[in-house]
């Protein structure tokens, strides 16, 4: 079951890209002004048991904070086509192309539409998405630039603006295309499907303490263990063996691990754990080696998880505490992780990625193929890590006979600061 969160004018819009989705269940938010969307998607999330949620740039900004930590969310947003689109009708209908002003798209996507269209970038005024802007901000933005320069009409995505504007102005709406949401329905849907495949995976958890024996029985008696297959692992190892989905729920996802602290309370002694999720029972185990030896490195009793593709979570304290995602050989990615505007564990998958290709540069087709999302979202991608000063452009191939060339990209994640830089 998927949700949406539109605008009641959008409804018909994400029904008709959504119609061709088959095996899901589509659950609605609708609202009419913007101030509505924080009941809207409290609504959705109390009356259906979601497993991902699609909603714009707007609703995401205004209901962040509702949305679970571990449910998959797309923000689907207006792509470069659908400015051009935009632009298209405004020729239709007798209008120059510029002077135009143009709220919620980046500068980048402009750029590239108007190179494309060969318009004059000094005469198209731009006005950037911000979480929290309010539609009264953004019709002063457009009110301001129709003053200064006459134009004969403004490009919105918000239907806010549009009503403020009625009556003063032409509006022409650079909605996200059917075919641009139907591609982030279906990203979102094979991220569902991945997550759930994920968590049907085994991963093993190894478990250390001095008192061996009483740990096991701890273990053995904890009611989300009872499906688990649990052993003796060395002289003061228990390990663990379950789905990745029990371990999910016995962390809180990854954030803290209150059996260590009934382990310290039943037991009197220090107890830490280690997590792996690997390719095989071998790989896991040996990752959950890995994560334990880590754990008892810290002065707290805590966890770590090591996954096969190289990402660390971790230290998990016997209590929730924020997540903390590093990647194992080259320190903290958090802060490249936010400088391009993606997760740390996204990031750390490219990373693993990164290594796989030992310095080969590769298309955004195939990057989109390596991560299982749609062309679309990696170009996006590939813009988005250019932009951090994460991929450099390496040449280009001819991917087909038909065509023209497909730019190469070289990801440099795992590189030094002082050569990326």
């Amino acid at each position: 079951m998927i949700g949406l969160v539109v605008h009641a004018a959008h409804r018909q819009r994400f029904a008709d890209a959504a119609s061709t989705l088959t095996g899901v269940t589509l659950a609605w938010a609708v609202y009419e002004h913007e101030d509505e969307i924080r009941d809207r998607v409290a609504g959705l999330l109390r009356g259906h048991r979601l497993d991902g949620l699609l909603l714009g740039l707007v609703p995401y900004a205004r209901a962040r904070d509702l949305i679970p930590a571990d449910l998959p969310v797309t923000v689907t947003r207006s792509a470069a086509l659908d400015l051009a689109l935009a632009w298209a009708r405004a020729r239709g209908n007798g209008w120059p192309a510029t002077p135009v002003s143009i709220d919620t798209f980046a500068g980048e996507t402009i750029d590239e539409v108007a190179t494309a269209l060969d318009l004059d970038r000094t005469a198209i005024a731009a006005l950037p998405f911000e979480p929290g802007q309010p539609v009264a901000d953004v019709a002063a933005f457009h009110r301001e630039q129709l003053a200064r320069t006459g134009a004969s009409y403004v490009i919105s995505v918000r239907m806010g603006v549009a009503a403020a504007l009625d009556g003063q102005t032409a509006v022409l709406h650079a909605l996200a295309t059917p075919g641009t949401i139907r591609a982030d329905l279906n990203e979102l849907a094979l991220r569902v499907h991945t997550k759930r495949a994920d968590g049907q995976r085994f991963a093993a958890g190894l478990f250390r303490t001095e008192k061996m024996n009483g740990l096991r029985q701890l273990l053995l008696n904890t009611p989300e263990f009872a499906d688990a297959w649990i052993d003796q692992h060395g002289a003061r190892g228990v390990l663990v063996f379950a789905p990745v989905s029990l371990f999910e729920t016995v962390t809180h996802q990854w954030v803290g691990l209150p059996v260590l602290a009934e382990a310290r309370d039943t037991l009197g002694v220090r107890t830490v754990a280690g997590f792996g999720i690997g390719a095989s029972a071998r790989l896991s185990v040996t990752l959950a080696e890995r994560a334990a030896a880590r754990a008892e490195q810290d002065t707290d009793p805590g966890a770590y998880l090591f996954t096969g593709d190289g990402m660390t979570i971790g230290p998990m304290g016997a209590t929730a505490a924020p997540l903390t995602y590093t990647y194992r050989e080259h320190g903290d990615i958090e802060d490249l992780a936010a400088r391009a505007g993606l997760s740390a564990a996204t990031l750390s998958r490219l990373a693993a990625i990164e290594r796989g290709l030992d310095g080969r540069p590769l298309s955004p087709s195939e990057l989109a193929r390596a991560l299982g999302i749609t062309d679309p979202s990696g170009r996006r991608l590939i813009r988005k890590l250019t932009t951090a000063g994460l991929v450099s452009e390496s040449g280009s191939a001819q991917e087909h006979r038909k065509g023209r060339p497909t730019r190469l990209y070289r990801l440099s994640i795992t590189a030094d600061p002082q050569d990326r830089r």
